[in-house]
């Protein structure tokens, strides 16, 4: 059964080799001035990227300032930052040079500069609604997130080691700059934490009790088909540019809700419980999926058997079994046997976590807290059988 949708995408792709250089012609068209650059580690300034996009905007007459060291799980503090900096020199536009932590920091300064008088936390929080948000847009270090077209960022409170998500059409970016060539020298554990974050957005929107479409399943299948594959051949050929290619766009295509029209709502509880891993232990945010999506598919496998029978077949490719019951182990062994190729962890002590009882307990108190409740469409999950699938975790 087909659902009502609606499909916004305003994102303008900007792909293929060199497109990095042309970031200034793109500041230029969406009305930029005063470009505040974001980005992560020193990296990007050592070899040279920083300097091959601030060059061409400096000629082009654009006013830039810097605001470096974000890091993976983004501090809300380095959005405090780039806050103060955007309030002192004027900023009128955020360019992200980086991955999905590079991309929310400058989403999440977008808006607290659009509403300077009030703290940005409270939208994480979800104490109310963004009014605005300075435009954003991206030059992409890291095939992952998808936030160079999605909606969504997730920023962490370091002080109180809450892992939140905002999401708003008003932080869509402007323009993404996709260079498959900036993924070339990436190690392998980031291109494979990436692959799996890629591969579960488009999950979260297939595994739904409430009707998907035909098309969108195809769509969805020959993504998680395509991603899984050219992670097993970059585990192993990490130079191959075809292969970086077609993952960097599946980042994008797996994120901006394409794989998702149709179905009756994400499920997305695999991501909330991952999230509460990375605000207790900092741990690496695909990694961490892995880590909790097998659990959760046997906890809640039987609530939905035909989405998990067709997901083992047609993505898989596992021949059925007697039953239903066995298709779907063998499906979900399949995925752990795939997780494990890449280097990928299937629970909490392949993660190198040994969380105490009370920990897994905290982790689900908080989770339950952040959802307001509930979380889930494959299955609702409330704060016990969020512990539950911690403990199955280990």
């Amino acid at each position: 059964m087909a659902n009502n949708f609606t499909f916004y995408s305003p994102t303008e792709i900007v792909f293929g080799r060199g497109v990095q250089t042309q970031a200034a012609d793109y500041l230029r068209k969406y009305g930029a001035t005063k470009v505040l650059v974001v980005y992560g580690s020193e990296r990007v300034v050592k070899n040279g990227l920083l300097d091959s996009i601030l060059n061409p905007m400096k000629a082009a007459g654009l006013a830039c300032h810097l605001l470096g060291g974000v890091v993976p799980n983004p501090h809300l503090g380095k959005v405090y930052e780039g806050i103060e900096i955007g309030k002192r020199e004027g900023i009128d536009f955020l360019l992200a040079v980086g991955g999905g932590s590079v991309i929310d920091t400058a989403k999440a300064i977008g808006y607290g500069l659009a509403e300077p008088d009030k703290d940005v936390w409270e939208l994480y929080e979800g104490k109310r609604t963004a009014k605005g948000c300075l435009p954003v847009s991206s030059v992409l270090t890291i095939a992952a997130a998808g936030s160079e077209s999605s909606d969504s960022s997730v920023i962490t409170n370091e002080k109180t080691g809450e892992k939140r998500s905002y999401n708003d059409n008003l932080a869509r970016p402007k323009f993404a700059a996709m260079n498959p060539e900036l993924t070339l020298t990436l190690p392998d554990y980031q291109t494979m934490s990436g692959c799996t974050d890629i591969m579960m957005h488009t999950m979260e929107r297939y595994f739904t009790s409430q009707g998907n479409m035909e098309l969108t399943d195809a769509l969805a299948e020959a993504l998680l088909r395509t991603v899984k594959e050219k992670a097993v051949r970059l585990h192993t050929h990490p130079d191959d540019y075809d292969a970086r290619a077609e993952v960097m766009w599946a980042g994008s295509l797996a994120h901006n809700d394409l794989t998702g029209c149709g179905n009756g709502g994400g499920d997305f509880a695999t991501h909330v419980l991952e999230h509460e891993l990375g605000g207790m232990f900092d741990v690496t945010h695909g990694a961490g999926l892995a880590a909790v999506w097998p659990s959760w598919a046997r906890y809640v496998c039987a609530n939905i058997p035909a989405r998990f029978v067709r997901y083992a077949v047609n993505v898989m490719g596992v021949t059925p079994g007697a039953t239903d019951a066995e298709t779907i182990e063998k499906g979900i062994a399949a995925m752990e046997d795939f997780y494990r190729s890449i280097g990928m962890p299937t629970n909490l002590r392949e993660l190198g976590l040994n969380p105490t009882d009370d920990q897994l307990h905290a982790m689900a108190r908080s989770c339950a807290s952040a959802c307001g409740g509930s979380k889930g469409s494959a299955r609702v999950l409330y704060e016990e059988d969020m512990y539950n699938i911690y403990k199955m975790a280990l």
